[in-house]
């Protein structure tokens, strides 16, 4: 629960054509990226930092200062079915796709 006068600093991200919010300690779930376990990245395409409740600084288009994170591990998401049928045809195709993701924890903003 947040308390009065509690404040979460964050920033919007953006990397593999998704935006994404961080939370320095938090982990999340990102497009696949190269490099192993435990190995250092830095996210340049800041979009917005809010630092405080009242100073929010916004990128025209990105910030200078990048984001920093650490690779925990490489997984592949949930299955997607792909089912795609013609009616009176008896054609019918049933596929299915796991997306390749990298969990990282943001380090710093």
């Amino acid at each position: 629960m947040k308390q009065e006068g509690m404040f979460e600093r964050y920033a919007i991200f953006q990397t593999g054509g998704k935006q994404y919010q961080a939370l320095e300690g938090k982990t999340i779930s990102i497009e696949k990226l190269e490099g192993e376990p435990g190995d250092t990245v830095e996210f340049k395409d800041v979009l917005l930092r809010k630092l405080s409740e009242k100073e929010v600084e916004i990128g025209k288009p990105h910030l200078d200062s990048p984001i920093k994170a650490s690779i925990v591990k490489h997984m592949r998401g949930p299955k997607i079915i792909v089912f795609k049928f013609k009616r009176r045809k008896k054609s019918r195709v049933k596929k299915g796709h796991r997306q390749e993701q990298t969990i990282v924890r943001i380090e710093s903003i």
